[in-house]
């Protein structure tokens, strides 16, 4: 144990010291303040750094005359002139497009022509008018009182969610819980990859300069595995830490200065469980890591160079590349669903998905506490296996290794 403890302070202090760990811990929080107050800026001004376009229409059909409004980066000019003469014009102003209205334009389409590609925006806006100028007209022919149905239309009806607690009702934040899932399934996505690689990298580093050697006249493989395992987590949990408090201070320093939508939505987050929320996020940080680091350092100590690496990397983490790419489009829309249920019971893929649903708290205890139970059951499956692959692998040099020679390893006796 003593030995193990050694190995430990080793990693990380190692790590800790290097320039680079002070300043991702420093930068991360800060590049966040700059993310919002960026968005923020962008938002304000948007509409004020779009050029102003102009569009020529000709109406053939002589159905949208004088009815298509001008916005405030849009001008509509209503024209007589060919198609050709409009579409030459083209040519001497990038701002200015051309849009032709058939007879027939129910069945043939609106043509939007310029000199470069127009933005979604700007064709969005034309074609949103012209569909409702086109429906109106269609009421018009059938006297139908638009007037009246206009006012009818202006009635929107807006739901709002409430939560059903044995304290009372309270909002239920749905798009809070949204963000917040996927922040979570993200974040756990890139730690267990940046930390299981630095573990990785640790056992090739050592393995090609021969220091491995060394270290294990004195300790045993499966100590040095474990030690470097959880010395690399530790620098990880105080990066996070890190990040949390600075992150908590610097918003309250930017608060004051940033816009009111912004401060909304980290408003309406403070609402959410924050204690719960972390403490199932440390968890599955904690042992989604320990789970994929022990295989990161077996695939480490099978081969010589980073390069090779590549043939064992992809079977590792597909589960986890698979629930992360179900997560941010179809397990946020359906977190109790089936499929969100058995992803969040599989090791492989639970740090993932169980991140997903625990926002929405609407996971059930039991499903809660095996899926921790699976996870620490899977650390120590995957840790046996890692550490017998580990002990043959890091003293073996020059071979290139195969999955076949991988399960030889596995059963080599003592």
């Amino acid at each position: 144990m003593k030995k193990v403890l050694l190995i430990i302070q080793r990693e990380y202090l190692t790590r800790v010291r290097k320039r680079a760990f002070l300043v991702m811990t420093i930068a991360v929080p800060l590049l966040i303040a700059g993310m919002f107050k960026l968005i923020a800026y962008v938002a304000h001004d948007s509409e004020q750094v779009s050029k102003p376009q102009t569009v020529k229409v000709i109406d053939q059909s002589h159905l949208f005359e004088g009815k298509l409004k001008n916005a405030k980066n849009i001008q509509f000019i209503a024209t007589n002139e060919s198609l050709e003469k409009a579409k030459a014009s083209l040519k001497e102003n990038e701002d200015l497009s051309v849009l032709l209205i058939s007879k027939d334009y129910v069945h043939k389409p609106v043509q939007f022509f310029s000199k470069k590609k127009p933005s979604m925006v700007l064709t969005g806006g034309v074609e949103n008018q012209m569909n409702e100028i086109a429906s109106n007209n269609t009421m018009l022919a059938n006297h139908i009182d638009t007037a009246l149905l206009n006012k009818a239309k202006k009635n929107k009806v807006s739901v709002n969610a409430l939560e059903v607690t044995d304290a009372g009702e309270k909002d239920a934040d749905v798009g809070a819980s949204i963000g917040i899932g996927i922040a979570c399934a993200i974040l756990i996505y890139m730690s267990l990859f940046i930390y299981g690689a630095q573990v990785m990298r640790g056992v090739i580093e050592e393995k090609t300069s021969r220091i491995i050697e060394v270290i294990i006249s004195s300790v045993k493989p499966f100590q040095l595995m474990i030690g470097k395992i959880i010395g690399v987590g530790l620098v990880g949990l105080t990066q996070f830490c890190a990040w949390i408090v600075l992150s908590a201070v610097v918003t309250k320093v930017i608060g004051a200065n940033t816009s009111g939508g912004i401060m909304g939505a980290l408003q309406t987050l403070q609402n959410l469980p924050f204690g719960y929320i972390l403490f199932c996020f440390l968890f599955y940080f904690i042992t989604g890591y320990l789970l994929y680091s022990a295989l990161f350092a077996a695939v480490g100590s099978a081969v010589d160079s980073e390069t090779e690496t590549q043939q064992f990397m992809f079977p590792i983490t597909m589960p986890l590349l698979f629930t992360y790419l179900l997560s941010v489009t179809v397990l946020f829309r359906a977190p109790d669903s089936p499929l969100a249920v058995w992803l969040s019971m599989i090791p492989f893929t639970a740090p993932v998905a169980m991140m997903i649903r625990v926002p929405f708290g609407g996971v059930p205890d039991w499903q809660l506490y095996l899926s921790m139970a699976m996870m620490v059951l899977g650390f120590l499956f995957t840790t046996y296996v890692a550490s017998r692959i580990y002990r043959v692998g890091v003293l073996m040099y020059g071979k290139k290794a195969s999955f076949k020679e991988l399960a030889k390893w596995f059963f080599y006796k003592e």
